[in-house]
């Protein structure tokens, strides 16, 4: 009788009993959870007491500071997944919403981190009176704007190219809209929107210095990270300096790599819209010991019931009748014309609002001047994001076809993306001067340094993507060359493309506020453009010609998204939606 209960018993305590998974992804549980607290803890502070305590070049303080960096980035981060989700959905499924929200987007996207900070910085500082949090919370939210709207057009971009056999699977299993939601729109849209948020991740870090170092007017406050750190040694001209802060974003980089986007990207080779299963996956063994750990699972297992609960709700019309609806415009004209002339009259009536304002202080002159800089800064994004699309879009494909490679480039183009612009100011400071060169021209450089590995991830998330059944079909039917790239490669990858190259030329457009105006220590070098005007405004103070030139700015990046962009990301969802 003994020996028949013993067994039981027996698994009743291996179940029972704490495996090594259970160990380390207790610790990485609780180590995040440190981390949160520590760091959190100092976001209360009165701003006078950081004030009296000035940053520091000293590396003993860098951990420190990178703690402060790393969370403000992850808190933005998590920010722009829940912007991702509303906004995009709301922008595919709602068609007189997607009128109105994919151009506010554009817009969004076109007006630089200058311009957020030096318009929200005193809001978000009156929220918290003579307390830190306040400046925090611009310092996050200025790093949100450099992450939300790639993930944003990339998670749009994949609602809009779901195939129309798994639409049709969720309405014969009549998911209601929120079951299809989770249960097919995200998992189709997650290998995409991860890359991205690598991408996002690596351009809140090439932004860092001017949203940690708040310069507006006289409003001058530097928040303890890395950015800060980066900003006073290039006042103080010091080297070393500039060569730890390289260091400490090198490792805080593989940091983030490791513990959290490899087990996203295996975690999500599950999703992949293939018939056949990868033939190396990715591996990671965060993702191995929180798979393997009963604790995780214990402490998941309420989670996991309340959302699968939550599938039952139908909130939406049934047999998903809102999808069915979605993409189609040629019926509604009429309604779409009433549309547009509503949103026209808004537009007109917030601008005669604001132009006794702005031509206080603006004349017809000003506003030629701001167009023709406008016009030059438009000339180097154009060359550069041409330069960009031809380097990168065959090495993108060459690697998103080897997953064992592209999981080596992985961390190295997340650091090359995240290398911010000002760490290479004594570079081309020294280069410009000693060679005698024009600004103008070999400045421009560094308004791609960060932007074009937007076009880099995108074309390697849409590679990966590509059903091993057509790469196989390709192979059996011997097509190679110039053939294989005009059908096979370029029309699986073109939707991806457009969708960083949109990224990139708006990122192209921010990142000339930080390339066209370079100052190593004394030395000040600018070139003619837009992004010179905003931010030599913006360090004076004047908030008429800030508001200008964001305003052009934003109105040439509208157009160009307009007139050349949308047609080219229309055509790439009509063209090449992927369908099996």
């Amino acid at each position: 009788m003994m020996q028949r209960i013993l067994p039981p018993l027996s698994i009743g305590r291996r179940r029972l009993a704490v495996s090594r998974w259970d160990i380390l992804a207790g610790l990485l549980a609780l180590g995040l959870l440190v981390f949160f607290v520590v760091t959190g803890s100092k976001l209360s502070q009165p701003l006078v007491e950081m004030q009296s305590a000035p940053l520091s070049l000293d590396a003993w303080h860098l951990p420190g500071y990178a703690a402060r960096t790393s969370l403000r980035m992850l808190v933005a981060l998590g920010l722009s997944l829940l912007f991702t989700f509303t906004f995009a959905t709301l922008a595919a499924k709602n068609r007189l919403a997607g009128m109105v929200l994919i151009p506010i987007l554009d817009v969004l996207q076109s007006v630089p981190i200058l311009g957020f900070i030096s318009v929200t910085a005193l809001f978000f500082m009156s929220i918290a009176p003579g307390r830190v949090l306040g400046v925090e919370f611009a310092a996050i939210f200025a790093i949100f704007t450099s992450q939300a709207w790639n993930m944003t057009f990339s998670f749009y971009q994949s609602l809009r190219t779901v195939p129309t056999e798994l639409i049709e699977a969720s309405r014969n299993f009549q998911l209601s809209g929120w079951a299809r939601f989770w249960r097919l729109e995200v998992p189709f849209a997650m290998p995409t929107l991860i890359w991205n948020m690598m991408m996002s991740m690596s351009g809140g870090w090439f932004f860092v210095v001017a949203s940690e170092a708040i310069a507006v007017g006289n409003t001058n406050i530097r928040l303890p990270g890395v950015g800060s750190y980066i900003a006073l040694a290039i006042d103080q001209r010091n080297l070393p300096a500039i060569g730890w802060a390289i260091g400490t974003m090198l490792v805080v980089i593989l940091i983030y790599d490791q513990v959290l986007f490899k087990p996203l990207v295996a975690w999500a080779d599950r999703f992949r819209f293939d018939q056949q299963p990868s033939i190396n996956p990715p591996k990671s063994w965060v993702l191995t010991a929180l798979r393997r750990s009963h604790l995780i699972d214990w402490l998941s297992q309420p989670f996991a019931l309340a959302l699968r609960w939550s599938f039952r709700l139908r909130l939406t019309r049934s047999k998903a009748a809102a999808t069915s609806q979605r993409y189609e415009g040629g019926r509604h004209a009429l309604a779409d014309r009433l549309f547009y002339a509503l949103i026209a009259v808004v537009g007109l009536a917030v601008f005669m609002w604001a132009l006794p304002w702005l031509i206080s202080r603006i004349g017809f002159h000003d506003i030629w001047y701001t167009v023709l800089l406008g016009f030059a800064t438009m000339c180097r994004v154009f060359i550069l994001i041409a330069l960009a699309s031809v380097i990168w879009v065959p090495i993108g494909v060459w690697v998103g076809l080897r997953p064992e490679f592209a999981r080596l480039v992985q961390p190295v183009a997340q650091f090359l993306a995240a290398f911010p612009a000002n760490l290479l100011f004594p570079i081309a400071v020294s280069v410009i001067v000693a060679l005698q060169l024009n600004p103008d021209i070999w400045l421009s450089p560094l308004m791609i340094l960060g932007t074009q590995w937007y076009i880099l991830f995108n074309v390697i998330a849409g590679a990966a993507a590509i059903p091993d059944e057509m790469r196989d079909a390709g192979i059996n039917f011997q097509v190679r060359g110039w053939l294989w790239w005009r059908k096979i490669a370029l029309p699986a990858v073109f939707p991806f493309y457009v969708t960083g190259a949109i990224t990139a030329s708006g990122g192209s457009w921010n990142a000339a506020i930080v390339a066209e105006l370079v100052n190593w220590g004394d030395t000040k070098l600018q070139a003619r453009g837009l992004g010179a005007y905003i931010a030599e405004a913006t360090s004076t103070g004047d908030m008429h010609h800030v508001i200008l030139g964001i305003a052009v700015m934003s109105i040439f990046v509208l157009l160009i998204n307009r007139i050349f962009w949308r047609p080219l990301y229309w055509y790439a969802e009509r063209k090449f939606r992927l369908t099996t």
